[in-house]
Protein backbone atom coordinates (compact mmCIF):
# COMPACT_ATOMS: atom_id res chain seq x y z
CA UNK A 1 0.00 0.00 0.00
CA UNK A 2 1.41 3.51 -0.80
CA UNK A 3 0.31 6.78 -0.08
CA UNK A 4 0.46 10.36 -1.23
CA UNK A 5 1.87 12.89 0.26
CA UNK A 6 0.11 14.94 2.91
CA UNK A 7 0.58 17.93 1.06
CA UNK A 8 -0.78 16.90 -2.23
CA UNK A 9 -3.54 14.57 -0.22
CA UNK A 10 -4.54 18.17 1.52
CA UNK A 11 -4.75 19.70 -2.14
CA UNK A 12 -6.64 17.00 -3.81
CA UNK A 13 -9.30 16.50 -1.07
CA UNK A 14 -10.29 18.97 1.20
CA UNK A 15 -12.69 17.48 3.43
CA UNK A 16 -13.19 18.84 6.63
CA UNK A 17 -10.66 16.65 8.09
CA UNK A 18 -8.30 18.14 6.08
CA UNK A 19 -9.60 21.51 6.92
CA UNK A 20 -9.12 20.71 10.52
CA UNK A 21 -5.23 20.03 10.04
CA UNK A 22 -4.81 23.05 8.31
CA UNK A 23 -6.80 25.15 11.18
CA UNK A 24 -5.06 24.19 13.55
CA UNK A 25 -1.63 24.57 11.82
CA UNK A 26 -2.32 28.06 11.32
CA UNK A 27 -2.94 28.91 14.82
CA UNK A 28 -0.38 27.06 16.18
CA UNK A 29 2.27 28.14 14.30
CA UNK A 30 0.68 31.80 15.12
CA UNK A 31 1.07 31.12 18.79
CA UNK A 32 -2.14 30.88 19.65
CA UNK A 33 -2.52 27.72 21.53
CA UNK A 34 -5.86 28.59 23.16
CA UNK A 35 -7.71 28.89 19.38
CA UNK A 36 -5.97 25.60 18.11
CA UNK A 37 -6.85 23.70 21.66
CA UNK A 38 -10.58 24.76 21.26
CA UNK A 39 -10.80 23.76 17.59
CA UNK A 40 -9.25 20.24 18.48
CA UNK A 41 -12.02 20.07 21.92
CA UNK A 42 -14.75 20.74 19.11
CA UNK A 43 -14.08 18.26 16.24
CA UNK A 44 -12.97 15.50 18.98
CA UNK A 45 -16.57 15.79 21.00
CA UNK A 46 -18.70 15.37 17.44
CA UNK A 47 -16.15 12.94 15.61
CA UNK A 48 -13.58 11.53 18.59
CA UNK A 49 -9.53 11.07 17.79
CA UNK A 50 -9.64 10.29 14.41
CA UNK A 51 -6.05 9.91 12.64
CA UNK A 52 -6.37 13.42 11.00
CA UNK A 53 -7.14 14.82 14.59
CA UNK A 54 -4.26 13.49 15.64
CA UNK A 55 -2.20 14.86 12.73
CA UNK A 56 -3.89 18.01 13.78
CA UNK A 57 -2.77 17.86 17.24
CA UNK A 58 0.57 17.37 16.20
CA UNK A 59 0.70 21.03 15.19
CA UNK A 60 0.42 22.08 18.80
CA UNK A 61 3.99 20.76 19.68
CA UNK A 62 5.12 21.72 16.41
CA UNK A 63 3.87 25.56 17.30
CA UNK A 64 5.50 25.79 20.25
CA UNK A 65 8.17 24.43 19.27
CA UNK A 66 8.67 27.37 17.24
CA UNK A 67 7.83 30.18 19.75
CA UNK A 68 10.92 27.97 21.56
CA UNK A 69 8.40 26.83 24.63
CA UNK A 70 10.44 23.66 25.27
CA UNK A 71 8.34 22.57 28.38
CA UNK A 72 5.13 23.20 26.01
CA UNK A 73 6.20 21.73 23.23
CA UNK A 74 7.80 18.57 24.65
CA UNK A 75 3.81 17.97 26.61
CA UNK A 76 2.24 17.89 23.27
CA UNK A 77 4.40 15.65 21.79
CA UNK A 78 3.97 13.33 24.42
CA UNK A 79 0.56 13.75 24.14
CA UNK A 80 0.28 13.21 20.47
CA UNK A 81 2.73 10.16 20.89
CA UNK A 82 0.25 8.82 23.03
CA UNK A 83 -3.14 9.85 20.87
CA UNK A 84 -1.24 7.91 17.84
CA UNK A 85 0.42 5.06 19.38
CA UNK A 86 -3.02 4.39 20.85
CA UNK A 87 -4.88 4.50 17.62
CA UNK A 88 -2.15 2.30 16.18
CA UNK A 89 -2.65 -0.63 18.57
CA UNK A 90 -5.30 -2.01 15.87
CA UNK A 91 -3.75 -1.39 12.92
CA UNK A 92 -0.27 -1.10 11.10
CA UNK A 93 1.50 2.54 10.94
CA UNK A 94 1.04 2.59 7.35
CA UNK A 95 -2.62 1.49 6.61
CA UNK A 96 -3.66 5.24 6.55
CA UNK A 97 -1.64 8.38 6.21
CA UNK A 98 -2.26 11.19 9.15
CA UNK A 99 -1.30 8.74 12.13
CA UNK A 100 2.27 8.38 10.70
CA UNK A 101 2.14 12.15 10.16
CA UNK A 102 1.47 12.94 14.15
CA UNK A 103 3.52 9.89 15.48
CA UNK A 104 6.23 11.64 13.34
CA UNK A 105 5.56 14.56 14.39
CA UNK A 106 6.10 14.18 17.48
CA UNK A 107 9.17 12.42 17.95
CA UNK A 108 10.60 15.43 15.48
CA UNK A 109 9.56 17.49 18.00
CA UNK A 110 10.79 15.92 21.39
CA UNK A 111 14.44 15.14 19.44
CA UNK A 112 14.24 19.04 18.48
CA UNK A 113 13.38 19.89 21.97
CA UNK A 114 16.05 18.08 23.48
CA UNK A 115 18.89 19.47 20.97
CA UNK A 116 17.22 22.91 21.92
CA UNK A 117 18.36 22.52 25.77
CA UNK A 118 21.67 21.91 25.01
CA UNK A 119 21.74 17.75 24.61
CA UNK A 120 22.39 17.13 20.83
CA UNK A 121 24.04 13.57 22.12
CA UNK A 122 20.88 12.70 24.12
CA UNK A 123 18.64 14.04 20.77
CA UNK A 124 20.80 11.72 18.58
CA UNK A 125 20.45 8.76 21.04
CA UNK A 126 16.05 9.18 21.18
CA UNK A 127 16.52 9.52 17.57
CA UNK A 128 18.30 7.06 16.88
CA UNK A 129 16.57 4.57 18.95
CA UNK A 130 13.01 5.81 17.31
CA UNK A 131 14.55 5.21 13.44
CA UNK A 132 15.32 1.65 14.75
CA UNK A 133 11.90 1.15 16.19
CA UNK A 134 10.25 2.54 12.56
CA UNK A 135 12.79 1.79 10.15
CA UNK A 136 11.87 0.85 6.84
CA UNK A 137 8.40 2.54 7.40
CA UNK A 138 6.88 6.34 6.31
CA UNK A 139 8.68 8.23 8.85
CA UNK A 140 11.96 6.46 8.62
CA UNK A 141 13.28 9.35 6.26
CA UNK A 142 11.98 11.92 8.50
CA UNK A 143 13.38 10.67 11.74
CA UNK A 144 16.74 10.47 9.42
CA UNK A 145 16.64 13.95 8.45
CA UNK A 146 16.25 15.46 12.16
CA UNK A 147 19.12 13.11 13.05
CA UNK A 148 20.97 14.57 10.17
CA UNK A 149 20.01 18.67 11.07
CA UNK A 150 21.55 17.45 14.96
CA UNK A 151 24.70 15.69 12.92
CA UNK A 152 25.56 15.44 9.84
CA UNK A 153 27.17 18.44 8.58
CA UNK A 154 31.14 17.82 9.10
CA UNK A 155 31.16 14.07 8.69
CA UNK A 156 31.47 11.89 5.69
CA UNK A 157 28.33 11.49 3.06
CA UNK A 158 26.10 8.83 3.28
CA UNK A 159 26.68 6.81 -0.25
CA UNK A 160 24.29 6.97 -2.88
CA UNK A 161 22.84 3.77 -4.92
CA UNK A 162 22.95 4.64 -8.29
CA UNK A 163 20.46 1.62 -9.84
CA UNK A 164 18.33 2.95 -11.63
CA UNK A 165 19.75 5.89 -12.56
CA UNK A 166 18.50 8.56 -15.32
CA UNK A 167 20.92 10.70 -17.28
CA UNK A 168 24.76 9.63 -16.65
CA UNK A 169 25.63 7.24 -14.01
CA UNK A 170 28.02 10.41 -11.93
CA UNK A 171 28.79 9.51 -8.38
CA UNK A 172 30.27 11.90 -6.04
CA UNK A 173 33.92 12.88 -6.58
CA UNK A 174 36.61 10.42 -4.51
CA UNK A 175 37.74 12.18 -1.57
CA UNK A 176 41.06 12.57 -3.34
CA UNK A 177 39.52 14.27 -6.20
CA UNK A 178 39.50 17.88 -4.58
CA UNK A 179 35.46 18.34 -6.68
CA UNK A 180 32.89 19.40 -4.78
CA UNK A 181 29.23 17.98 -5.13
CA UNK A 182 26.06 18.95 -4.91
CA UNK A 183 22.91 16.75 -3.71
CA UNK A 184 19.48 18.19 -5.13
CA UNK A 185 16.79 15.49 -3.74
CA UNK A 186 13.64 16.08 -5.64
CA UNK A 187 10.05 15.00 -6.74
CA UNK A 188 8.12 14.85 -9.66
CA UNK A 189 4.98 16.30 -7.70
CA UNK A 190 7.23 18.62 -6.04
CA UNK A 191 6.40 22.58 -6.89
CA UNK A 192 8.96 23.86 -4.70
CA UNK A 193 11.93 21.66 -6.34
CA UNK A 194 10.82 22.79 -9.99
CA UNK A 195 11.14 26.23 -8.46
CA UNK A 196 14.96 25.92 -7.80
CA UNK A 197 15.36 24.44 -10.81
CA UNK A 198 16.22 28.00 -12.29
CA UNK A 199 18.49 28.26 -9.15
CA UNK A 200 20.42 25.32 -9.65
CA UNK A 201 21.13 26.24 -13.77
CA UNK A 202 22.77 29.77 -12.21
CA UNK A 203 24.84 28.09 -9.66
CA UNK A 204 26.05 25.31 -12.09
CA UNK A 205 26.98 28.20 -14.74
CA UNK A 206 28.76 30.17 -11.92
CA UNK A 207 30.33 27.73 -10.58
CA UNK A 208 31.57 25.17 -13.13
CA UNK A 209 33.36 23.06 -10.84
CA UNK A 210 30.42 22.15 -8.98
CA UNK A 211 29.46 18.49 -9.54
CA UNK A 212 25.32 18.26 -9.58
CA UNK A 213 23.71 14.97 -8.67
CA UNK A 214 19.85 14.96 -8.34
CA UNK A 215 18.76 12.06 -6.40
CA UNK A 216 14.57 11.08 -6.79
CA UNK A 217 12.28 8.20 -6.24
CA UNK A 218 9.49 6.15 -6.86
CA UNK A 219 6.22 6.98 -5.06
CA UNK A 220 3.99 5.11 -6.40
CA UNK A 221 1.94 7.34 -8.81
CA UNK A 222 2.09 9.75 -11.63
CA UNK A 223 0.34 12.99 -12.19
CA UNK A 224 -2.81 14.18 -9.97
CA UNK A 225 -1.84 10.63 -7.84
CA UNK A 226 -2.90 8.10 -10.62
CA UNK A 227 -1.64 4.70 -9.65
CA UNK A 228 1.20 3.64 -12.01
CA UNK A 229 3.47 0.93 -12.09
CA UNK A 230 7.68 1.23 -11.63
CA UNK A 231 8.19 1.29 -14.78
CA UNK A 232 5.25 3.78 -15.97
CA UNK A 233 6.72 6.05 -13.08
CA UNK A 234 10.30 6.03 -14.32
CA UNK A 235 9.27 7.17 -17.57
CA UNK A 236 6.49 9.54 -16.12
CA UNK A 237 9.86 11.01 -13.87
CA UNK A 238 12.03 11.58 -16.76
CA UNK A 239 9.87 13.56 -18.98
CA UNK A 240 9.40 16.16 -15.85
CA UNK A 241 12.87 16.07 -15.65
CA UNK A 242 12.82 16.92 -19.88
CA UNK A 243 10.13 19.17 -18.80
CA UNK A 244 10.90 21.44 -15.96
CA UNK A 245 15.02 21.02 -15.69
CA UNK A 246 15.81 20.83 -19.53
CA UNK A 247 19.55 22.54 -18.38
CA UNK A 248 20.51 19.84 -15.78
CA UNK A 249 18.98 16.73 -17.78
CA UNK A 250 23.19 15.96 -18.04
CA UNK A 251 22.86 15.78 -14.16
CA UNK A 252 22.77 12.23 -12.60
CA UNK A 253 19.84 11.68 -11.28
CA UNK A 254 19.62 8.14 -9.20
CA UNK A 255 16.30 6.61 -8.46
CA UNK A 256 16.08 5.11 -4.79
CA UNK A 257 13.99 5.10 -1.81
CA UNK A 258 17.09 4.12 0.05
CA UNK A 259 19.00 7.29 -0.66
CA UNK A 260 16.31 9.51 0.40
CA UNK A 261 16.02 7.39 3.61
CA UNK A 262 19.87 7.64 4.37
CA UNK A 263 20.05 11.23 3.32
CA UNK A 264 16.74 11.91 5.85
CA UNK A 265 14.73 13.74 2.66
CA UNK A 266 11.17 13.94 3.99
CA UNK A 267 11.21 17.03 3.04
CA UNK A 268 11.77 17.92 -0.72
CA UNK A 269 13.85 19.65 -2.27
CA UNK A 270 16.69 19.00 -0.11
CA UNK A 271 20.10 20.51 -0.50
CA UNK A 272 23.39 18.90 0.21
CA UNK A 273 26.67 20.37 -0.34
CA UNK A 274 30.08 18.30 -0.30
CA UNK A 275 33.33 19.25 -0.49
CA UNK A 276 36.13 17.57 -2.36
CA UNK A 277 36.81 15.34 0.20
CA UNK A 278 33.07 14.08 -0.03
CA UNK A 279 32.64 15.93 3.39
CA UNK A 280 29.15 16.87 4.44
CA UNK A 281 29.55 20.90 4.79
CA UNK A 282 25.56 21.85 4.15
CA UNK A 283 22.48 19.80 4.93
CA UNK A 284 19.32 22.12 4.30
CA UNK A 285 15.73 20.52 3.80
CA UNK A 286 13.74 22.82 1.54
CA UNK A 287 14.38 25.54 -0.96
CA UNK A 288 17.40 28.08 -1.21
CA UNK A 289 17.80 31.22 -2.69
CA UNK A 290 21.19 31.77 -5.73
CA UNK A 291 22.54 33.88 -2.74
CA UNK A 292 22.41 31.83 0.23
CA UNK A 293 23.30 29.02 -1.83
CA UNK A 294 26.30 30.81 -3.59
CA UNK A 295 27.34 31.72 -0.53
CA UNK A 296 27.71 28.42 0.59
CA UNK A 297 29.20 27.36 -2.86
CA UNK A 298 32.04 30.22 -1.91
CA UNK A 299 32.84 29.08 1.58
CA UNK A 300 34.69 26.16 -0.21
CA UNK A 301 36.25 27.99 -2.34
CA UNK A 302 37.24 29.39 0.77
CA UNK A 303 36.13 33.08 -0.39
Amino acid sequence: MRFLPIALVLALAPSAEAQLVDAVKAAATSGNFSLAEGMLGQYRKAAGITPEWIAAHSWLGRGALKAKEYDKADAYAQQTREFALGALKNRKLDQEGYSPLGLGASIEVQGNVLAARGDRAQAVAFLNRELATYKGTSIHARIQKNINLISLVGKPAPPLAFSPVLGPKCKPASPAAGKPTLLFFWAHWCSDCKAQGPVLERIRHDFPELRLIAPTMLYGYVGAGQDAAPAVELKYIDEIRQQYYGRLVDCSAPVSTANFNNYGSSSTPTLVLLDGKNVVRLYHPGGMTYEELAGEVKKLRGN
